[in-house]
């Protein structure tokens, strides 16, 4: 049997990161208060990201902030309807409200909760079960590969992003930079979590493309560092930013 890690069956999905900025990297208003960030250009570029997945994966916060539908928008892009996108909510206590677009059975979805919660969602919403107090986010990336999911793009919030991020839980990160500063003391950044420790020296990016978009620009990062690399599909390449 093959020892090499790319004849390996894949442990997680092809994780795509991706998010929309201003120019001192907050993602929404005071208080969580959503930010229309995206320019019209970013916006056909994430339905584009979307298109190309298997499922969309956002927080609970994102869900009682916003109420995302998380559908592929196919008018944006020109294209015929190429069926729904599977998608995911990270709500570790079941506080998904039964009104939620997300549970609107337009669309396949999975609820991934901790053992904390004993919500009981609509039958046609599949509930996975991943950690004790919190989602254990790479253990819920191994149960959604292995439930057919080989990409997974992730959309927000703050806390989200922070932690797979900083956990390394990823093989691209884009983010769309706005032409605006937001400022102030509690609108979310990029990356929240816990402060960093004084060994901790972050996670290393390695900057792949850095391109104009309208009056932003859209950067791109793939991991970086001994820690880099991850077991996905056997020879498929690394995904590319869609036209």
């Amino acid at each position: 049997m093959p020892t090499n890690a790319r004849a390996r069956a894949p442990v997680r999905p092809e994780v795509w990161v991706n998010c929309a900025a201003s120019a001192d990297g907050r993602i929404a208003y005071a208080g969580g208060r959503r930010a229309l960030l995206s320019s019209p250009e970013d916006l056909r570029r994430v339905q584009g990201l979307r298109a190309e997945s298997d499922a969309i994966l956002v927080g609970v916060g994102t869900v009682l902030k916003d109420d995302p539908s998380l559908r592929v928008h196919w008018d944006l892009l020109g294209r015929p309807e190429d069926g729904p996108r599977t998608r995911v909510v990270v709500d570790s206590t079941g506080r998904t409200p039964p009104a939620a677009r997300v549970l609107d059975g337009s669309a396949p979805t999975i609820v991934a909760v901790s053992e904390r919660s004993a919500r009981a969602f609509p039958a046609h919403v599949r509930t996975i079960v991943a950690g004790r107090e919190t989602v254990d986010l790479a253990a819920l990336f191994v149960r959604l590969r292995g439930e057919g999911l080989r990409r997974v793009l992730v959309e927000g919030g703050a806390e989200i992003l922070g932690r797979v991020l900083r956990a390394g839980l990823f093989d691209r990160f884009t983010i769309y930079y706005a032409p605006s500063i937001i400022g102030g003391a509690t609108a979310p950044p990029v990356a929240r979590g816990p402060d960093a420790g004084p060994r901790d020296r972050g996670t290393p990016l390695r900057l792949a493309a850095l391109d104009r978009l309208g009056e932003g620009y859209v950067a791109t990062y793939l991991p970086s560092g001994p820690d880099a690399s991850v077991i996905r599909d056997g020879d498929s390449p690394p995904a590319e930013v869609p036209p």
